[in-house]
């Protein structure tokens, strides 16, 4: 898989479970808080890749 498809799959599943996170502990959260915990996730996701890939080398 190249890289292209790999960030839509990490996008489209943070963005997911952060509809699913923010309403299930926060109903009222606004819109901008959703998708900013959207792109944590897919942040994060890139991170754990990162630390995974350097300690294997």
């Amino acid at each position: 898989m190249n890289q292209l498809n790999i960030f839509a799959i990490r996008a489209i599943l943070g963005a997911a479970f952060a509809v699913l996170l923010s309403r299930f502990f926060y109903p009222q959260a606004n819109i901008v808080y959703v998708i900013a915990l959207g792109i944590f996730l897919v942040g994060m996701a890139y991170v754990m890749e990162y630390f995974r890939s350097k300690k294997s080398s």
